[in-house]
């Protein structure tokens, strides 16, 4: 796959927030016309689950389990092996059967130490982290006049001769929604910043995080590189460092920024991801899978991105496991291997299932933190809507609205989907999320449990029901998988060497 095309696929397979925008979304089918009812007694056991997870729910203690035993877990590295190990044991714990570790390869990428200040006119220390993917720099670092993009289609329209030999700052700031909306308006500068820097010959580039908070913090994430060009240094600042660079540079004077960055990659390694079932009654009437991922950023602890998650669909499962009776269908929990850095995991996962995707009846993913579930989208064929209309009424109580069908449900499950599987896609209050995301706040005291649990029973719910009805969903349209983004999806030969040779 061509370099050009994998940049402009990755806004789909950047997670949640972008797969759950509802602009991007078709509207839902007409369901008054033809109403769904839910057999009396399955309506009456989801209901019984609903009103009683928040009160069963360990969720809350497997967070801060995984982010106390393990901490941060970034692919590849000892964390991430870690957390493996954890994850075996907690589902064998909690009654999963058939719990199993398959293997991925992922990238090893270290970040370093990175010491980043305004050198003129004004010396000012900055509070800086690498991006994921990043380059360093030699020993003795970096100091070059900055030059001003206000967002990534201004950085397009700049002159080489302008950019060249200088760090570029890209200011454009992040905007807070319920949806998580203005993720994708402004992540590009993190994923695409560099690389286009770079093509116009600058030396580094420095972006403003992409995060929603006022704190002096900074957010990392993963940055992709053209293997056409040159590699630059690639760093995010805090909010309040990004408004005070900006001051410096309206007074007129010329400023140089400083950055020294021993950012580097090691041999790619082994990692897993870990899968537990609850086994259903009929061997032939498929499964329904449950996702999340279990590896995070070096930075914080990874609490809400993605323990919650982890969570979520583990006590879901169990709580529908701990009913009277097996569901009529397996539900099979995957923890999947790096998913930040490249979806190792997920492309893995499907490929080793190759043979059983037709075996999947539904797949959800949760991966948006910890906030209430406030909407549930979907992407099911058309006569599957009234049911999906039907699954919603039942969540009103839990302060669900229906949504919009159309949504990919998640990176992770993004390749199932593209074979076809259909996808429900419990959406939570994103209000805050960017406020943490990819910090040193990423903590479990950022979670409220009362929270956790509310979206523990709506995916609960959304389990048994599709567990134990007679019907299945059918099938969605297949459609090209969207491309592996970063060193992780090694898509071509040339893409993998250039992505795992260093500086």
């Amino acid at each position: 796959m061509r370099t050009g095309h994998r940049l402009l696929a990755l806004a789909g397979a950047l997670a949640v927030p972008l797969a759950v925008s509802a602009q991007d979304e078709q509207p839902a089918a007409d369901t008054a016309k033809s109403a769904y009812t839910l057999p009396g007694d399955i309506r009456e056991q989801a209901v019984e689950l609903r009103d009683s997870a928040a009160e069963n729910s360990r969720a809350f203690e497997t967070v801060t389990s995984l982010t106390t035993e393990v901490g941060n877990r970034l692919a590849g590295s000892a964390g991430d092996r870690a957390a493996v190990a954890w994850a075996l044991l907690k589902l064998r714990e909690l009654g999963f059967d058939n719990v199993r570790a398959e293997k991925v390869n992922v990238p090893h990428w270290v970040r370093g130490n990175l010491d980043a200040e305004i050198a003129a006119p004004f010396p000012q220390h900055l509070v800086a982290t690498s991006l994921g993917g990043s380059i360093g720099t030699t020993e003795e670092g970096i100091e070059a006049p900055v030059i001003m993009a206000d967002n990534m289609a201004a950085l397009k329209d700049m002159d080489p001769d302008d950019v060249g030999d200088k760090i570029v700052f890209i200011a454009d700031p992040m905007q807070r929604t319920r949806d998580g909306s203005g993720y994708g308006k402004a992540v590009m500068k993190r994923v695409n910043g560099a690389a286009e820097a770079a093509r116009l010959g600058a030396r580094a580039v420095v972006i403003r995080s992409v995060g929603t908070g006022n704190s002096r913090i900074a957010h990392t994430g993963i940055t992709i590189y053209n293997p056409e060009v040159r590699r630059i240094p690639a760093i995010a600042i805090s909010n309040p460092d990004a408004d005070m660079l900006q001051r410096q540079l309206a007074t007129g004077h010329d400023v140089t920024v400083r950055i020294a960055s021993t950012a580097r990659y090691l041999p790619p390694a082994e990692s897993a991801n870990v899968i537990g079932e609850i086994p259903g009654s009929d061997d032939d009437a498929g499964m329904v899978l449950l996702a999340a991922h279990l590896d995070s950023w070096d930075v914080g602890t990874g609490a809400i991105d993605d323990g919650a998650g982890v969570a979520i669909v583990t006590e879901a499962a169990r709580l529908v496991g701990e009913m009277h009776g097996k569901p009529k269908r397996t539900i099979r929990v995957v923890l999947f291997a790096n998913e930040e850095f490249g979806l190792s995991g997920a492309k893995a996962y499907a490929k080793a299932h190759a043979d059983e995707i037709g075996d999947h009846v539904l797949a959800m993913e949760a991966d948006f933190g910890a906030g209430r579930v406030w909407r549930l989208g979907s992407n099911v064929p058309e006569d599957q809507l009234p049911r999906v209309a039907a699954f919603a009424r039942l969540l009103e109580p839990l302060g669900v609205e229906r949504g919009e069908n159309g949504s990919e449900g998640g990176a992770d499950i993004g390749p199932l989907n593209a074979k076809g599987v259909p996808v429900l896609a419990p959406v939570q209050d994103g209000t805050h999320y960017f406020d943490w995301h990819h910090t040193i706040d990423d903590t479990p005291d950022k979670i409220d449990p009362a929270a956790l649990n509310q979206n523990v029973a709506v995916y609960a719910t959304l389990a048994y029901l599709a567990a134990n009805l007679d019907e299945d969903f059918g099938r969605v349209p297949e459609h090209a998988e969207e491309p592996g983004f970063g060193p992780g999806s090694k898509q071509e030969d040339e893409d993998e060497e250039k992505a795992s040779d260093g500086n």
